[in-house]
């Protein structure tokens, strides 16, 4: 089976490992967020694309959840002590990769050609897209104003209330078309936060079509447990929006797109009303803390698939 991996931020980072981890680069690849690329200080930075390149690579912080290991801090003292910008942490060793990234765009390669300069440097096989060539800016609307995703998330540490999102140039944004020469047999949508890790990827237009000309199973997992978000402000903005912050919640937010919904093992009693829905449901323990987690997450993701496969 291949499977084409939906990602961004560090909780769908942590189910990309585990599907790596048992499947080869022929049997699985990325599509990764760049709504939440920015520049600071002249340089490109894709958060969510370098949380997947870390972690696929074996180079992601334990402590922090997003960066290098064993980083240093020099430069951002340097800038500190300046009394220059320093809400966005950049690492010493991240730092390396910004300015490869900076330079090579400068010097006319495309983000993806980009993606996977760095992938072959670091050692990773699996193929990583951007969601596009084109920038697209995921634009946070709060009752204060309009704030950039990083803005919001890093300086603002998700504190102002959200009223609603938008996609900066979306318009002109097509997905990378080596993706689009691709065929899959599932769709896996990892738990990232569906309003501004998943749906500025499947807003690209010809993306959704993409995904569902497929005509495969396309399987998301839930990236809340009772109630209550793994990582990040996804209820935070559930509730923000007026939105139940539930399971049910999620799958109809992907009601349109996706077969099949995995949730944690303590929200079994949802397990109806999702099915309400018009789709599978398959009950697991969604919680990666550990390597083993991951990949038995992975699996049963893979497998819950190809059973929907086999009724398909």
């Amino acid at each position: 089976m291949k499977v084409l991996a939906i990602t961004g931020g560090v909780g769908g980072a942590k189910l990309a490992l585990g599907l790596a981890s048992i499947l080869g680069p022929e049997e699985l690849e990325f599509v990764v967020n760049t709504g939440d690329d920015f520049e600071h200080f002249g340089l490109h930075i894709s958060p969510d694309v370098d949380t997947l390149l870390y972690t696929l690579a074996d180079l992601a912080s334990q402590d922090h959840g997003w960066g290098r290991s064993d980083e240093s801090w020099n430069c951002l003292e340097s800038i500190r002590m300046l009394n220059g910008e320093t809400w966005f942490q950049l690492g010493d060793k991240d730092l390396g990769l910004h300015l490869t990234r900076t330079q090579m765009l400068r010097n006319n390669h495309s983000l993806t050609d980009v993606v996977q300069h760095i992938s072959n440097c670091l050692g990773i096989s699996h193929r990583i897209y951007p969601m596009s060539d084109s920038p697209v800016r995921t634009i946070v609307e709060t009752t204060t104003g309009e704030l950039e995703f990083q803005q919001y998330f890093v300086r603002e540490r998700c504190e102002p209330i959200v009223t609603g999102f938008r996609f900066e140039g979306i318009e002109t944004a097509r997905p990378v078309a080596q993706l689009l020469d691709q065929k899959f047999e599932s769709v896996i949508i990892c738990p990232s936060n569906p309003f501004v890790s998943v749906d500025p990827i499947l807003a690209v237009p010809g993306m959704r079509q993409f995904l569902l000309s497929l005509d495969v199973p396309i399987v998301a997992v839930s990236p809340i447990v009772q109630g209550q978000a793994l990582k990040g402000p996804t209820v935070k903005m559930m509730s923000e929006l007026n939105f139940e912050q539930s399971n049910s919640q999620i799958g109809r937010h992907y009601q349109d797109l996706i077969s099949g919904l995995i949730i944690d093992q303590l929200d079994e009693d949802s397990e109806s009303s999702i099915r309400a829905l018009g789709m599978e449901v398959k009950v697991d323990h969604t919680v990666m803390k550990s390597l083993d987690d991951k990949t038995s997450l992975a699996r049963s993701a893979v497998d819950f698939a190809s059973t929907l496969i086999k009724t398909c």
